[in-house]
């Protein structure tokens, strides 16, 4: 019976860019319907209901390795794609912060929320910025939370380069 009342997973990420200011980045993660562009996993991503960015809205996003059948999709039979559906439920502009949650989806995560805050990344806050991505979710059966820790800060970091880059 404690099986059920495992406490929820939480974990928290972060990375360093050295190029792109706080306004870009928090510029692209507020552009909620468009995050395929600077995602590298992601395949598509667009909204479904409400308007890019405010709160409330829905997107819908496919083509991400994180999964809870682990690793790349054939876990199901025949190769089916990941998606889900995500609603933003928060966002703090003068913080740069913003959190959302997972309503639907094919990927095993129950409960989740997500929150992403942009701070100052240089020792004189006029260069670079940290992106800081934290979640919470059920504990997602076959997979340990420190897989599922790693999954997110490879992607964290393949987002940060193409942000730095661009």
């Amino acid at each position: 019976m404690k099986q059920n009342s495992q406490p929820k997973w939480e974990a928290k990420v972060s990375s360093k860019l050295t190029k792109a200011s706080l306004d870009k980045t928090w510029a692209i993660y507020t552009d909620f319907f468009n995050f395929h562009k600077w995602y590298p996993t992601l395949a598509t991503c667009y909204g479904i209901h409400g308007t890019n960015g405010e709160l409330g809205c829905i997107r819908f996003c496919s083509g991400f390795s994180i999964s809870s059948q682990g690793g790349d999709g054939d876990s199901n039979g025949g190769g089916s794609e990941k998606w889900s559906k995500e609603r933003l439920v928060a966002v703090d502009h003068s913080n740069r912060s913003l959190s959302y949650e997972i309503v639907e989806s094919n990927i095993g995560f129950n409960s989740y929320v997500s929150t992403v805050k942009i701070v100052p990344g240089g020792v004189d806050d006029q260069e670079g910025c940290v992106i800081e991505w934290s979640f919470t979710v059920d504990p997602v059966e076959g997979w340990k939370l420190d897989e599922m820790k790693k999954l997110y800060e490879e992607g964290l970091q393949g987002l940060a380069k193409r942000i730095d880059d661009s």
